[in-house]
């Protein structure tokens, strides 16, 4: 049903998404959007997905807002209320119109998977990367290996349910005396490292960016995805700048340095320790330091059974790669996934590379993508049904 909520001023009817949808897709195969004074502005390779997400998202820089509209956040309200639209039983809206909840309710996921399609449809458009491109001149990767702590076997990750306490009292209404702590049972993981052996027969030493990504091996069929459809399934893991001396190099990273990642106590921080003032810089500051993805769930559950996915690591060259700007403040733990604040996306390609575009003529797999500075290994994610208290003890579970 149209939405129209006098109380939040919200009318919006679905027509209007539907015609924003329809306007945002004609300027991705047109390849060219229509401003606010009616000039057609191109979306060029470098700039075209920033316009595009301006638009999708309805931000300030928005070219053409009246034409293009708002169509993720009114989605998001108009599925809000989708079970009191007019506001006569007074209801206020549900989950997907907090953003602080909003991915608890599976709607979420369909909503912003077509949000995706549109990206994708328009990455689709431009010219896959040649081998040349992707290629670093004198840079090749010898080998991968993962090791899981505690563990004798490589390329095998291990995940489990681990317990922690977290302090509810900022979220109730009442003022007891003391915090109140709530345990809790979340996903975590082994910590892993990588070892990535790289040979430099360039004349001199090298700067790379070394990028690694997971993804699953197959399909639900148990068949060998093929690389339209595996690209598409692509997470960024970490990326980092590495010096490559000349001959052979051993590159090793723990997981705990992801450039995605936050560490778990920051991601369930006290929002009241050493907090600035409120509405002062030092404040917004404070909030952006509590972006990034939880390094508890940066690999995937997988299966008891093992499940098989493949790691990809290339090495770009860095000096195509780099952005020259002051260097991360205290926030730059989770560049990759948050950028930097007040600052430009420290790297010049864009976000999913290499996977944000088809792959060229004549690849139909993972393997047949591959340029030397790049590799892939087969890892297996076990995932151990136990579960681990807040100091490391095993804990025991009674099943009715």
């Amino acid at each position: 049903m149209d939405l129209n909520r006098e109380t939040e001023g919200m009318k919006i009817d679905i027509q209007s998404l539907e015609r924003w949808r329809d306007r945002i897709y004609e300027a991705i195969h047109s390849g060219a959007i229509i401003t606010l004074g009616g000039q057609r502005m191109n979306l060029t390779e470098v700039e075209g997905v920033n316009t595009l997400g301006s638009i999708i998202e309805a931000t300030s820089t928005s070219p053409n807002k009246p034409f293009y509209g708002d169509l993720h956040n009114f989605g998001h309200m108009v599925i809000a209320f989708a079970h009191d639209p007019d506001n006569r039983h007074l209801e206020n809206f549900a989950i997907m119109g907090d953003t602080a909840i909003n991915m608890r309710d599976p709607v979420f996921y369909r909503w912003h998977s077509f949000v995706d399609d549109m990206f994708h449809e328009h990455k689709r458009t431009l010219q896959p990367y040649s081998t040349q491109f992707l290629d670093f001149p004198g840079i090749q990767i010898k080998g991968v290996e993962v090791n899981s702590a505690g563990s004798r076997r490589p390329n095998e990750l291990f995940t489990f349910w681990q317990q922690n306490d977290m302090d509810l009292s900022r979220g109730l209404d009442f003022s007891p005396r003391g915090p109140i702590f709530a345990r809790f049972t979340h996903l975590n993981h082994r910590p892993f490292s990588y070892r990535i052996q790289v040979e430099n027969t360039a004349s001199g030493q090298r700067e790379g960016y070394v990028r690694i990504f997971l993804a699953p091996k197959n399909d639900e069929r148990g068949v060998p995805l093929l690389f339209r459809d595996q690209r598409l399934l692509m997470i960024e893991l970490d990326k980092f700048p590495v010096k490559l001396n000349q001959r052979s190099v051993l590159i090793e990273r723990q997981s705990s340095e992801s450039s995605v990642t936050i560490p778990f106590e920051r991601t369930f921080r006290n929002l009241d320790k050493n907090r600035p003032v409120a509405g002062t810089p030092e404040e917004e500051q404070f909030n952006f330091c509590g972006c990034g993805w939880p390094q508890n769930l940066l690999i995937p559950k997988g299966t008891a059974q093992g499940m098989e996915v493949q790691l990809f690591v290339m090495i770009s060259d860095y000096t195509k790669d780099k952005v020259e700007q002051p260097p991360a403040g205290q926030c730059g733990k989770a560049i990759a996934y948050c950028g930097l604040r007040g600052q430009r996306y420290p790297d010049k390609k864009p976000m999913g590379f290499p996977f944000d575009r088809l792959g060229r003529q004549g690849v139909s797999s993972l393997p047949s993508f591959l340029t030397k500075n790049m590799f892939i290994k087969d890892v297996v994610i076990r995932f151990q049904d136990r579960v681990e208290g807040p100091n490391g003890q095993n804990v025991t579970t009674f099943q009715g």
